[in-house]
């Protein structure tokens, strides 16, 4: 009977082991498919509310890389993001950056718009155009409050009358 105990726990530590292993190779997974494949960049935001380290990076709905560091520039004020894209997604210096959700209150991620009037962007180069994410929670409060402003009816109005 011991022998059979024994031989019980052991199988569940092996299938427990087997289980955690499983899953830090799917949570960690991202960094060695990356790995030397792929360059820095860097994009400067007011804001960068629920972005995090690891957010992926989007052109055109094709993920291209991740996000790697959020860092404070404190000579210009701005929350600079370092990022990690596949080296051979060319990125231009009139690249546009965006920080989007991913549905209504899903993940945060970076959108970019490659450009493509400019030069390429070199490793370690910034992108310029940044948007920051739209507030959600402050554009409800405003409505729900009364503050959003509505179309002037006397405008619109003489505007129908000339």
């Amino acid at each position: 009977m011991k022998k059979y105990t024994m031989e019980t726990t052991v199988g569940i530590f092996l299938v427990f082991g087997l289980l955690c292993i499983g899953y830090m190779t799917v949570k960690l997974g991202h960094i060695s498919i990356l790995g030397d494949n792929a360059y820095s960049l860097f994009a400067r935001f007011t804001t960068v509310t629920g972005l995090r380290a690891g957010s992926v990076v989007y052109i055109s709905g094709i993920e291209v890389g991740r996000v790697e560091q959020l860092t404070m520039d404190q000579e210009n004020q701005k929350a600079l993001v370092e990022l990690r894209i596949k080296k051979d997604v060319k990125i231009y210096d009139d690249a546009m950056a965006s920080i989007k959700t991913e549905g209504l209150i899903g993940d945060m991620y970076l959108s970019i718009d490659p450009g493509g009037g400019g030069n390429p962007l070199k490793p370690g180069g910034t992108i310029t155009e940044t948007q920051p994410p739209l507030d959600i929670a402050g554009l409800v409060s405003k409505y729900a409050f009364g503050d959003v402003k509505k179309p002037d009816d006397t405008n619109e109005t003489k505007k129908g009358k000339q």
